[in-house]
């Protein structure tokens, strides 16, 4: 009936497996954790969402295709 209420599901974005990694970084102090991707060579870490709870870890796999367990640094 009112099709333009539905939601559409948003399509797999993809990274370099090779190049990078999915990653959290997690402030000591704050506690605050944000989910984004490390360089597997030079360590840097690129900042893709603000995890606020469990369904935005999930979404942030969904949305990349992660099935692995992602790193948590400091």
């Amino acid at each position: 009936m009112f099709s333009f209420l539905k939601k559409q599901k948003k399509p797999v974005l993809s990274y370099d497996r090779q190049k990078y990694k999915p990653a959290i970084r997690s402030s000591i102090c704050t506690g605050e954790k944000v989910a984004g991707f490390k360089d597997k060579i030079t360590g840097d870490f690129t900042e893709i969402m603000l995890l606020q709870n469990g369904r935005d870890l999930e979404e942030f796999k969904a949305r990349y295709g992660i099935e692995e367990e992602v790193e948590i640094f400091y």
